[in-house]
């Protein structure tokens, strides 16, 4: 009944008032967003701060209404650390989250950190060994292994219990990678730049291991004693053409100019 007759009261808001009834409203969807999820809400409105209000309501209430199939399907998360393809000085912490799409093929996106704002600085696609070896000799050239990755314990599975991380790692290390970062965090504030083609560390005294403490420390895990967990797992024999730096040649992408073809 109050709203009843306020509605039709003849000195109900005008075109003066319209202005703070948007606000209002905008203001409302946020404070009722963030009273629904929660969690969610407010991280997302984190991440805008500094965006109009309307625009940070906007997105709330995208990010809890709208599905979002391939992300939800991406079931797990990876640390590990990416090299350059043409400069092993150049090493960067890479997180990784992936779905077993096929029962030869992973892929995953990869994040700087796992953070509500990480940035995102590349891809990944995770093959099997048999479809690694039928792959052209050309191709082969983008690719890395994950023996070394896997033994060492450079690659964690963070939250994981030991026992699944182990029947997990004990598939992956015979597995090969093609990875291409669009972000070279390490130098630049802003993906700059074509992407870049990164390789994976294949033996003792490459890792950065000042980069390795302050992972470890951060995430709570030990690379040590995931190293000695992993002493059973079979170490594979790499296949022909992967990691092609270590014959002292390389490949890394750059921009070239060409005709166009109409």
């Amino acid at each position: 009944m109050g709203f009843t007759r306020d509605k039709s009261c003849s000195h109900g808001p005008g075109r003066s008032s319209a202005g703070a009834i948007g606000i209002g409203v905008a203001a409302g969807v946020v404070a009722a967003v963030g009273m629904m999820f929660g969690r969610k809400a407010a991280t997302t409105a984190k991440i805008g701060e500094g965006h109009p209000l309307k625009h940070r309501a906007l997105d709330l209430a995208s990010g809890v209404m709208q599905p979002k199939y391939p992300l939800d399907a991406m079931s797990t998360y990876l640390n590990g650390f990416h090299m350059y393809a043409d400069e092993m000085g150049r090493q960067v912490e890479a997180t990784h989250f992936c779905v077993h799409l096929r029962h030869d093929l992973h892929q995953c996106v990869i994040f700087d950190r796992n953070a509500p704002d990480a940035r995102l600085i590349g891809i990944e696609y995770i093959i099997s060994e048999e479809r690694f070896r039928a792959l052209p000799e050309d191709e082969k050239k983008l690719w890395h292994s994950h023996h070394y990755e896997v033994k060492s314990g450079v690659l964690a599975a963070p939250g994981i219990p030991d026992m699944a991380e182990h029947t997990y790692f004990d598939d992956l290390v015979t597995t090969y990678g093609k990875t291409f970062h669009t972000w070279q965090y390490d130098r630049d504030d802003f993906p700059y730049g074509v992407p870049q083609l990164m390789m994976g560390l294949t033996g003792d005294g490459q890792a950065d291991e000042e980069l390795v403490r302050r992972r470890d420390r951060r995430l709570g895990i030990s690379t040590r004693h995931k190293r000695e967990s992993r002493a059973d797992i079979p170490m594979p024999e790499v296949a022909s053409g992967a990691n092609p730096w270590e014959s002292g040649r390389t490949v890394q992408t750059r921009l070239e100019e060409m005709d166009f073809k109409w």
